[in-house]
């Protein structure tokens, strides 16, 4: 008993003496001296397990010496394991961000010294540099700037797809269990912060969740098998995306902890689509651009079905966090915040477990008579969130010729058997997106009458409402729109229109809009309809 005793003294005193050190390194790193400029001023950002040091184009990063229930940087040799983990993890995304690693050594005279991590000498710990970005170049920023657009969200969405598509496949993780596990994770730490949190709203939630996580947990179970579980990024929300040289670019990703990185690839996406629909109604319809195009590149429909459970899930973490950080703040302006933020999270982590009526939309017309735009300001207004599922034949029959949306194709891609190949396609995703409970939108010229009934056959097996739209718009009109056109997915031009308009439509029996004026003229006589 005296040994286990001594034995305890010795680790606590190490513990003590090993945090003394890590003091005197974070001082060391605070002065313009440890980079080679001793007039350089240095910003230093501290949070609850990393000290980041700021110089005038770079970031230097140290691990605190730190345990909690989901990491342990306690020991030097994890911490630089975790520290060589998050510099070739991140630059999967970022490699011009993730630069080098270094270590901190105690020169002969005792004096601190920031070395390559091939110097020699035994290190005192290790610290990760990075290249520097504004915070202004952050897509939270930007959201908060009411600057994220359409098109960013498509160039998101590309991004996060070559990334989970290029991911390791981790089998062995993201089964239903450990998802169980996270679930009642976070229903105990809901129950935990209340208050902040309203107790019959946790407990709402709480419910709803579970009853869903029922439903889904098959599914979960089938896409693990099917390999879409993957090394993911595991915490990625807007703050984790930046705009590097004008293109989105990951960063930050979990290294610590491979039950919270090795998701479902789903799970992954869910994060920055929660963050999105979190703010408003704006923001909902940049998070329906980012699924549909993150889908139409992907083809992952099946995801569809587990994306409540997963946005809520997400949402539902982030309220019992802000809840437990809200207290023992010393400032209280910064609590009342945490407070306020971490109910409007158990908000939305209610509201994204809505569902909705599905119902089958078909948005048809000649090239250029405006079905993507129309299709694309639809889809938001549905449930689930972010809404409707769109699934545009343009992007469709890219996919299916392994090229990207934006890609021309030749002319043996719009043969009458490749076309009908690309209608069948349609009507296969759109009945798996509407048994997952989303609304469908069908993008398509639709200019033969079989076509047009299949796609009403479709509903009417599946007994679901219908509504076909046909766009009506002049000659000169969809000339000067297809001669608009830049870097789209549709391939017609003025040769594709005017071989267009010598077909025989047959009897269009769906509503007839005219669609030669504003966009929001056509939206607001569909709209009448719906």
């Amino acid at each position: 008993m005296a040994e286990t005793k001594h034995r305890r003294n010795e680790t606590k005193q190490s513990e003590t003496q090993h945090g003394e050190v890590q003091r005197e390194i974070i001082d060391f790193l605070s002065t313009g001296k440890a980079y080679g400029d001793d007039t350089a001023e240095i910003r230093r950002i501290e949070t609850h397990c990393s000290v980041i040091f700021l110089t005038k184009d770079r970031a230097f990063k140290l691990k605190q010496a730190v345990k909690f229930s989901y990491l342990d940087y306690t020991d030097i040799a994890d911490r630089e394991k975790f520290t060589r983990a998050e510099l070739s993890l991140n630059r999967r995304t970022a490699p011009e961000i993730y630069l080098a690693i270094h270590k901190v050594l105690r020169g002969g005279d005792g004096s601190l010294q920031l070395a390559a991590e091939n110097a020699e000498g035994d290190a005192l710990d290790w610290v990760l540099e990075m290249r520097r970005f504004g915070d202004d170049s952050l897509l939270a920023s930007l959201a908060d700037a009411n600057r994220l657009t359409p098109v960013l969200m498509l160039d998101l969405a590309d991004a996060i797809h070559r990334f989970h598509d290029k991911a390791e496949r981790m089998p062995q993780h993201g089964n239903a269990h450990v998802i169980a596990h996270v679930l009642d994770d976070c229903v105990d730490n809901l129950q935990q912060h209340v208050p902040p949190l309203d107790r019959s709203g946790a407990e709402e939630v709480a419910l709803q969740l579970r009853a869903k996580f029922g439903a889904v947990s098959p599914l979960i179970e089938q896409r693990r098998e099917a390999g879409m579980v993957r090394r993911c990024h595991g915490d990625l929300h807007l703050g984790n995306i930046c705009l590097l040289d004008g293109r989105p670019t990951l960063f930050d990703c979990i290294e610590f902890s491979d039950d919270i990185s090795c998701i479902d690839v789903f799970y992954d996406l869910a994060f920055v689509l929660m963050d999105l629909c979190h703010r408003d109604d704006r923001h909902r319809a940049l998070a329906n651009v980012l699924l549909n195009r993150y889908l139409d590149r992907s083809g992952d429909i099946t995801g569809l079905a587990a994306l409540p459970f997963f946005l809520s899930l997400r949402a539902a973490i982030r309220s019992h966090i802000l809840a437990g950080g809200s207290k023992n703040q010393s400032d209280p302006a910064i609590g009342d915040k945490k407070r306020k933020e971490a109910i409007a999270y158990l908000d939305t982590a209610r509201g994204l477990l809505r569902p909705g009526t599905p119902r089958l939309i078909a948005v048809a017309g000649l090239s250029g008579s405006g079905k993507s735009s129309l299709a694309r300001e639809l889809a938001p207004a549905f449930l689930p969130a972010p809404g409707a599922r769109v699934i545009r034949s343009d992007t469709l029959r890219k996919r299916l010729q392994n090229v990207p949306p934006e890609m021309r194709l030749d002319p043996p891609a719009y043969s009458q058997q490749a076309s009908d190949r690309v209608y069948e396609a349609m009507l296969q995703e759109a009945a798996t997106a509407l048994d997952a409970g989303y609304t469908v939108i069908l993008d398509a010229t639709y200019l033969r009458q079989r076509e047009r009934l299949a796609a009403e056959e479709l509903a009417r097996n599946l007994n679901l409402r219908f509504d076909g739209f046909w766009l009506d718009v002049s000659r000169e009109k969809l000339t000067a729109r297809l001669d608009a056109r830049r870097h789209d997915a549709s391939d017609a031009d003025r040769t594709v229109l005017a071989q267009q308009l010598t077909y025989d439509l047959g009897d269009v029996t769906w509503h007839r809009i005219d669609a030669g004026g504003a966009l929001e003229s056509s939206l607001h006589l569909v709209r009448l309809q719906l």
